[in-house]
């Protein structure tokens, strides 16, 4: 397969932006805008996220024992730039708050979870992390 027209062919899906959140391990936030974010279970309440492993993020999703999913309202398509970038310090003049995991969350998202990890599934050029939801909330962005 050509892994441009594959790029391209997946591209046309329409999904939502989602930023996922960590603390590195010397407890620095850590960030990226996904794509590929979904909930995978109910009971339990499971979601994942795909994290590249390319990305300067990725060590610190790589060793998390907890990371946050912010899903951005129109009104944020800054935060979705800023985390799609290669800033070093993509949290830079952004507010956040921690979760109860002590994930990074900015609480003007349309809505937020905050997951304990339950699995990590290689996956090719992808970490699929899969979280436990442990407290959520969403506004009427």
């Amino acid at each position: 397969l050509d892994v441009g027209e594959l790029r391209r062919t997946l591209g046309s899906f329409a999904t939502g932006v989602a930023v996922a959140t960590t603390l590195d391990s010397e407890g620095i936030p850590r960030g990226f805008t996904a794509n590929s974010f979904t909930s995978v279970s109910l009971d339990p309440p499971l979601v994942l996220v795909c994290v590249d492993k390319t990305a300067s993020c990725y060590p610190a999703f790589a060793g998390a024992k907890h990371f946050g999913i912010n899903i951005l309202c129109e009104e944020q398509q800054h935060l979705s730039r800023a985390f799609a970038s290669k800033s070093a310090d993509k949290f830079a003049d952004l507010p956040w708050v921690s979760g109860v995991t002590g994930s990074p969350i900015f609480p003007d998202s349309a809505a937020w979870l905050d997951c304990e990890l339950h699995d990590r599934v290689e996956a090719g050029d992808h970490l699929i992390v899969i979280g436990k939801v442990l407290s959520l909330g969403h506004s009427p962005a």
